[in-house]
């Protein structure tokens, strides 16, 4: 790159935040990266909607059940992957975002051979289909509430059981993986500057991949290709995701080594984790699979990090709930399953315009809406917590929140005798609780940076 055009980049990224040209690489890298995963995400999401629609409403808690007991046993697998030792962690992010890219290609295969019509269709005839059979999942005749899984065949529940829980892996593995790399080269202090220009690429994503599944639904299936042409665009785009800077926990570490009156947790960060390791160790740490396990251990010991679990939680807990209405409303609503792939991607994209605008009115591009957010207080913990207790509260936390929310949702419906419209009045208590510890938090999460920002002075 000439010196000109680096020079024309460097002003056009810094007339929307304030970067510091060494950061400006990793922050592009980061920011399309979280573009391609959210687009990749987004196309498909509607197809994964409408496929679990197809298997009866009833079940989909189990779905969200099933979702949590996957993770529990992927989870381990991916944090080996980066505590293997001859392999980097940028090199380990770029497999697991390409490893997702092929997959998406596998479920292309298995949905369309799981399709009415399709058993006796050759190899190549499936791929040049001009456009999906809306026969393929007949039910629109029917009603949806109605429908079990013993309504279609062994094969066509499974590959859409398989890709609804796969999604929601890819949507968790991915985002939280690049979420620990970027957290990896940016401090506190770098993560309050950078992060909403980071979320804001990812809102880009949702509303990009969004408006192509409305655009594009008429495709159906066809859109996993799409999708997996865009999660190898992240798995390029990883490898830039590196930054030399400063490591938060080592200098959180040596403020508590310094100053006894953290040795009893006054700050709720768990002393302990810190004790036995210098700057060196906590550098060179790596995840490995029993960071799990370890990182339960870590948030039980630390009242911040179990407030972090706790808002982590109850925003799991209110998305999946809602979740459950949309999907509920539009399948009674909408007969067909074309129009109801249009309608959920078209919520979907709606929905990347109000948080785009808020990223950039409200918040002013600093502290965005929930996941940035949420990383953002991470930036102030330990490598040692980092690792291990993000890798459980982004794992066993959120899902076990979707678990509940689907127990709630189930245990309601079948109560209040199938009013969907005052089963969201007992959410409400939920949503002010969060809104409390989100409150909370990041008053917890100030402090602990003007801590860590005075080590540094």
């Amino acid at each position: 790159m000439s010196i000109i055009s680096k020079f024309r980049l460097d002003a056009l990224v810094s007339a929307f935040v304030t970067v510091h040209p060494h950061e400006i690489s990793a922050l592009l890298h980061s920011a399309f990266c979280f573009f391609f995963i959210l687009s990749a995400y987004f196309v498909v999401l509607p197809l994964r909607d409408e496929g679990a629609i197809s298997l009866g409403l009833s079940n989909l808690p189990s779905l969200f059940v099933g979702s949590l007991v996957l993770t529990l046993i992927a989870a381990p697998v991916s944090s080996h992957i980066f505590s293997l030792p001859n392999l980097s962690k940028g090199k380990a992010l770029v497999l697991i975002h390409r490893f997702f890219s092929v997959s998406l290609v596998v479920f292309f295969i298995l949905w369309q051979s799981s399709s009415t019509g399709h058993y006796s269709k050759g190899f190549f005839t499936m791929f040049f289909a001009a456009k999906e059979d809306p026969k393929d999942y007949g039910d629109q005749s029917s009603s949806i509430s109605s429908v079990g899984w013993d309504k279609h065949g062994w094969f066509y529940v499974s590959v859409r059981i398989g890709f609804f829980l796969w999604v929601a892996l890819l949507n968790l593995i991915t985002i939280s993986s690049t979420w620990a790399r970027v957290i990896d080269v940016m401090d506190s202090e770098s993560g309050a500057r950078l992060f909403g220009f980071i979320g804001a690429g990812a809102t880009l994503g949702q509303l990009f991949g969004s408006l192509l599944a409305t655009v594009m639904a008429w495709l159906g299936p066809f859109l996993l290709l799409f999708s997996a042409i865009l999660m190898e665009f992240a798995a390029r785009l990883s490898e830039g995701i590196n930054q030399d800077m400063p490591h938060p926990g080592e200098e959180l570490s040596l403020i508590r080594d310094a100053d006894p009156s953290h040795e009893n947790d006054s700050e709720g960060l768990g002393t302990s984790a810190f004790k036995g390791h210098s700057p060196k160790s906590n550098s060179t740490m790596k995840p490995h699979p029993g960071a799990i396990f370890d990182g339960m251990m870590l948030i039980l010991s630390s009242s911040y990090l179990m407030c972090v679990a706790l808002f982590l939680w109850l925003s799991a807990v209110i998305s999946s709930f809602f979740y459950l209405q949309k999907v509920g409303i539009i399948a009674i609503t909408v007969t067909t399953s074309l129009g109801r792939r249009k309608l959920f991607a078209l919520i979907n994209s709606f929905i990347a315009v109000f948080i785009l605008a808020g990223q950039l009115t409200i918040t002013v591009t600093t502290y965005v809406v929930t996941r940035p957010g949420r990383e953002l207080l991470f930036t102030v913990v330990s490598q040692d917590e980092k690792y291990k207790a993000k890798i459980c509260i982004d794992v066993f936390v959120q899902r076990l929140g979707d678990a509940t929310a689907a127990g709630m949702y189930k245990l309601l419906l079948s109560t209040l005798h199938g009013k969907t419209s005052t089963i969201s009045l007992y959410a409400l208590p939920i949503c002010l609780l969060w809104i409390v510890t989100a409150i909370y938090l990041g008053r917890r999460q100030s402090h602990l940076a003007h801590l860590q920002a005075g080590s540094m002075s």
